[in-house]
């Protein structure tokens, strides 16, 4: 399991409450954004945990597979599956799309998992990713860098969970740009964009191509 999949572990009854209270209330939002441009039938929620996401499903199988069990208990959908992104337990070209959110600054490896992702796509099937980073380069970047420095540890420190919220703070820094991180895979992306105050969160559509790759 990744750091952080321990880590929100530890935390799953208040996670997503505290996720709520950090975005003004519009995380659910930020995930329709991407929900809303993927195509209908069978979706995995990859690293879906408690099921936050569950109310944007509409119409849709849903699949959800994160690495914490104690997360998935909490998930009322009766399809949960305990595994990680890097090796997805699913055959190939199972579903007509995949979503994720908030989870790729947590992953071992982005490469590897997005390679997973375009397997188990069947072709033409699109891939939605939400998650949280630094605003572009600039006055934005510093400024965002120097709050969430003394905001995220205060908030843990008052949820009882100083340390799960200075890892979120570390996190923001872990990976590059969606662009760069997300543009040399099997999977064609074809867009993105930026949400949030400052900009600090990103959407990214990706997609199989016909002919499988």
């Amino acid at each position: 399991m990744a750091e952080g999949g321990k880590v929100f572990a530890r935390i799953a009854r208040r996670y997503d409450r505290i996720n709520t209270l950090l975005s003004l209330g519009q995380d659910q939002n930020w995930r329709r954004t991407a929900v809303d441009q993927l195509p209908g039938g069978r979706i995995l929620d990859l690293g879906g945990g408690t099921g936050a996401a569950n109310d944007v499903f509409v119409g849709r199988e849903v699949v959800t597979l994160d690495p914490a069990a104690e997360m998935l208990t909490l998930n009322p959908i009766d399809r949960r599956v305990v595994g990680a992104g890097e090796h997805l337990p699913f055959r190939d070209e199972t579903f007509d799309a995949v979503f994720s959110a908030y989870v790729f600054r947590n992953l071992d490896s982005v490469s590897r998992t997005l390679e997973e992702i375009a397997r188990v796509l069947r072709p033409g099937g699109k891939a939605g990713i939400v998650d949280l980073g630094r605003p572009e380069p600039g006055w934005r970047r510093s400024l965002h860098r120097a709050g969430t420095a003394v905001v995220l540890p205060t908030v843990g420190t008052l949820a009882g969970a100083r340390e799960e919220y200075v890892y979120l703070n570390r996190s923001l820094d872990k990976l590059p740009p969606p662009e760069d991180m997300l543009g040399g895979s099997s999977l064609a992306l074809r867009k993105t964009w930026r949400m949030g105050p400052l900009g600090f969160v990103y959407g990214a559509i990706l997609e199989k191509g016909a002919g499988g790759s």
